[in-house]
């Protein structure tokens, strides 16, 4: 069970939708004039006015579609997957390609404006929406091209996976992504890119050949292991820190469409021996066999993915079968990309899991030691939650910590711990119950770090989880965004004045 299997077991994952709503306004752009000024907020959150002429240069001069809070779709498109985020940006520019990036980027540069880059909306920290300034919203700009013979895949900046795993899968070809198919392929890779595929491929960005960006100042750049390497470096792993990627090349390997995915479950009263089984036998196991761990009062569940040939699962699903008397054991041949999709919660779907707000803490784990089972099992009990573990946290071959951005190739698991609520709600209750868990665990937990893409607001602000590769992150900030444009991120703040 990865990231996103364990947010929709939390009834966590969230789409947005709003109906019965029309918004009309003599603002309206790519078609109206807009009279008056705008109010928004700079890089230092001072407030300012835009002035309207400034606003319908910047309409004229773009080929997607500019949005201001009075324009016909702007609720529907500020809003990101977790509806606890409710932000409102005082512009949208929803692009359609590079030029356009580089307007939406120079403009927010020449007005100091606070800037938030949006794809799939799946930022649990709420970096992708921001009050009062520009969200450049890439989900308009979608395209993916597939080269079999050479095993390579092309992927516009603003494509979902599941476009990704749908195009290569055509071919019997893959590549490393995460575990929901309306996650955004940007936000995604930059934070390091964990999925169901990370034992056997590596991460996203070990599979990563190059970039295409739009920096700060509005340049178009280039980037791979030979030309502008240091950006190829910190673009693995430090994030949106250095501009916006519009395109990304990937590798990609042959495998079959059918794999086996399912759920084992167990009883509460065998959890410990689930719990020792987990802690060796994920690690362990062939790479083509993923497992992931979830742990409730009503018991364990172990998740099974397995990307090998079929005649071989039994036997190495063994040890987990020993480990317990299984109450529910449905593994099945499945399609990768329906295995992919399996997790997608529909903006038009009745499903109870839209319209919830979702709080999370995560931490990587360098193994799990006796006391750690001892801790989660009193404190799942206590505060009645549920964690799961998941493997494929960037061990892969002998990737080093220095040799990309993400740091934490030492890391053997993926906790996480969650909660939702209602959106007509109050979730502080919810939320401090995760804290407190949270407080009592944490101990146990080591100084391993967080996956950026998993963290609250809170935490992704902390750059000590980029461990030794701060220093050398900070120069490419430096370098490539001296004036901190793209701060709504694991943010490196920049030494150098702008």
């Amino acid at each position: 069970m990865q990231r996103r299997d364990f947010l929709n077991s939390a009834v966590m994952a969230a789409a947005v939708t709003v109906s019965g709503v029309r918004f009309v306004s003599a603002a309206e752009y790519n078609g109206a004039r807009m009279s008056g000024s705008l109010d928004a907020v700079r890089l230092t959150g001072e407030r300012f006015s835009i002035p309207a002429g400034d606003l319908t240069d910047l309409n004229k001069a773009v080929y997607g579609r500019v949005l201001v809070p009075t324009s016909d779709g702007y609720d529907i498109a500020r809003r990101i997957r977790n509806p606890a985020i409710d932000k409102h940006p005082a512009v949208i520019v929803q692009v359609r390609g590079v030029t356009d990036i580089q307007l939406a980027v120079n403009f927010a540069r020449e007005h100091k404006m606070l800037t938030a880059v949006r794809c799939g909306g799946h930022s649990f920290s709420g970096q992708s929406v921001c009050d009062g300034g520009m969200m450049i919203d890439m989900a308009t700009m979608p395209g993916v091209r597939i080269d079999p013979k050479n095993k390579r895949a092309w992927v516009t900046g603003g494509s979902l996976l599941g476009l990704l795993d749908r195009e290569s899968m055509a071919h019997n070809l893959v590549t490393t992504m995460g575990t929901v198919s309306h996650t955004g392929v940007g936000g995604l890779v930059t934070g390091g890119g964990l999925g169901r595929l990370s034992r056997r491929f590596g991460m996203a960005i070990d599979n990563l050949l190059s970039v295409d960006m739009v920096t700060a100042d509005g340049s178009f750049v280039h980037a791979d292991a030979t030309e502008n390497p240091d950006l190829f470096w910190g673009v693995r792993g430090g994030g949106g820190n250095f501009g916006i990627v519009s395109m990304f090349e990937f590798q990609l390997h042959p495998m079959q469409r059918q794999v086996m995915s399912g759920t084992m479950t167990f009883p509460p009263e065998q959890s410990l021996d689930i719990f020792k089984m987990f802690a060796d036998y994920s690690v362990h196991a062939p790479p083509m066999l993923d497992l992931s761990m979830s742990y409730s009062p009503r018991g364990a569940t172990v998740t099974v993915f397995y990307s090998g040939d079929p005649k071989d699962l039994d036997r190495l699903l063994d040890p987990v079968r020993k480990a317990g008397k299984a109450t529910v054991d449905r593994i099945n041949a499945m399609d990768y990309v329906a295995v992919q999709n399996g997790g997608d919660v529909k903006e038009t779907s009745t499903d109870p899991r839209m319209l919830m707000g979702q709080y999370m803490k995560a931490r990587f784990l360098k193994g799990i030691s006796p006391d750690l089972i001892k801790g989660l099992r009193d404190g799942v009990a206590k505060h009645q939650l549920s964690v799961t573990l998941s493997t494929g946290c960037g061990m892969h071959g002998n990737v080093k910590s220095t040799d990309t951005a993400f740091a934490h190739r030492y890391a053997t698991h993926n906790m996480l711990c969650g909660t939702s609520w209602k959106e007509n709600e109050d979730g502080a209750a919810p939320m401090k119950n995760v804290r407190d868990f949270w407080a009592e665990v944490e101990p146990l937990l080591g100084d391993v770090g967080f996956y950026v893409n998993d963290a609250p607001a809170g935490e992704v602000l902390n750059n000590a989880n980029y461990r030794e590769n701060y220093p050398r992150l900070v120069q490419i900030k430096n370098k490539y965004d001296s004036g901190n444009l793209f701060r709504l991120n694991a943010n490196i703040i920049p030494t150098a004045k702008a």
